[in-house]
């Protein structure tokens, strides 16, 4: 069973930076479109940034430009820096193995981050 551990989740004033990190525990991580997801209260989990394992990297629109993923496969960890955080980032944020536009492993405990304005 792969293991998803996410860390760097915080609480940050608007406008200030998060970096997390995820570290997944497969020797296979290299070969894997990794991405991550995040959850709002009362709100469904939803895609935000995925990497492919050649580095190309996609983003949804509300957060193109302000975030950026990466990854290290020397490590198996895929980071997720986030700058000029808004209140509506608030959220758990998760990451997985992408497949078929949803995370394919059981889900990690994720980490919280939390803007306040």
């Amino acid at each position: 069973q792969v293991q998803l551990v996410e860390s760097g989740g915080g609480l940050v004033q608007a406008g200030e930076s998060l970096r997390l990190s995820c570290a997944a525990s497969t020797s296979s991580f290299s070969n894997y479109n990794m991405a991550w997801y995040r959850q709002a209260p009362g709100k469904q989990r939803e895609f935000i940034a995925s990497i492919g394992s050649a580095g190309t990297t996609t983003y949804v629109d509300s957060v193109k430009g302000r975030f950026t993923i990466s990854r290290d496969n020397a490590k198996k960890k895929v980071d997720l820096q986030m700058n000029s955080l808004k209140p509506e980032d608030t959220a758990r944020y998760y990451c997985n193995r992408h497949v078929a536009g949803r995370g394919l492993y059981t889900w990690g405990q994720g980490t919280q981050v939390t803007v306040s304005s």
